[in-house]
């Protein structure tokens, strides 16, 4: 009798396109400054999660909720960034959003009744977000025009 197996097809993740974007992404996160503003992302997260406490105004529970949400939305946000850069990268206009959204939270949330120190805690350390956002985005734009 015949083998009656069909012949297997090549897998995708071998498709040259698949490895040359991989060799890609890489190439990209393989750098130490790659490295270092991923670094960087994520620890103004996990601060921005745990800054009602740090700074102290974890009374104010609507910003204090606003914060550990959306800090930690943006640390599990650019963690991602080194282990899949090649899906990932794009997101990075998304850390841009929360890192703006971080700056403005203070009086939209609600009003002008926080202290002064969670009002600059929040436009610092959404300023360094907003960075580390921008230098990622144009880490991958950089590396898709080579």
């Amino acid at each position: 009798m015949a083998d009656v197996t069909a012949p297997t097809s090549p897998r995708i993740d071998h498709h040259p396109d698949i490895v040359a974007l991989r060799a890609h992404s890489e190439e990209t996160t393989a750098t130490p400054v790659a490295q270092g503003v991923e670094a960087l992302a994520v620890l103004c997260g996990i601060y921005l999660a745990a800054s009602p406490w740090i700074v102290g105004f974890n009374g104010s529970t609507t910003l204090a909720v606003n914060n550990a949400i959306v800090g930690i939305a943006f640390a599990a946000l650019v963690s991602g960034y080194g282990p899949a850069y090649e899906r990932t990268h794009a997101m990075s206009w998304a850390a841009l959003a929360l890192g703006a959204w971080t700056i403005m939270c203070p009086w939209i949330v609600s009003g002008h009744q926080f202290a002064t120190r969670a009002n600059v805690s929040n436009v610092i350390v959404g300023v360094l977000a907003c960075l580390c956002a921008l230098a990622l985005a144009a880490m991958g734009m950089a590396r898709a025009r080579r």
